[in-house]
């Protein structure tokens, strides 16, 4: 491995490990088939994604203080009770706080236009599993928002 000395500027463009402030899921199917449908996602680095975190943050934050306030007064600490729905909601409003769009898609029949009222509709049915399940994992995968390789 040879270093490069202050002078020298080394070829690697810093930039190339941003992340892109958008990314595609294309949704497949129960079989892992390529359906046609799907769903653009804001980055890693947008402010809707940056709300989501920071909103997350603070309630992490927020518990925390509350736990350590009531440790302090020498009290029991009780986190507050979240049932599995509203946990649920919860992800599922990050989810849709990330979601900038997708392609209009039908359902027995009927076309559906996105709305974030209508993702979060379609993430929170049970039936649906397979859809919230991709869409979890993409959002997940650091590779999804990984800028493209430069071709040579």
């Amino acid at each position: 491995m040879t270093m490069t000395t202050e002078t020298e500027i080394n070829d690697f463009d810093l930039s190339q490990l941003e992340s892109t402030d958008e990314g595609v899921l294309a949704i497949k199917d129960a079989k892992g088939k390529a359906t046609g449908w799907l769903w653009t996602f804001y980055g890693p680095g947008h402010p809707k994604t940056v709300a989501v975190a920071n909103r997350a943050a603070k309630r992490m934050l927020d518990e925390a203080r509350d736990k350590e306030k009531a440790q302090v007064n020498g009290k029991k600490w009780q986190p507050d009770e979240e049932s599995f729905a509203e946990l649920q909601k919860r992800n599922v409003r990050n989810i849709v706080d990330r979601l900038k769009t997708f392609t209009p898609v039908k359902l027995n029949g009927e076309r559906i236009e996105f709305s974030p009222d209508k993702a979060a509709e379609l993430l929170l049915d049970p039936r649906m599993g397979k859809l919230l399940g991709q869409v979890q994992a993409y959002l997940q995968a650091e590779e999804s928002f990984t800028q493209p390789s430069a071709s040579s």
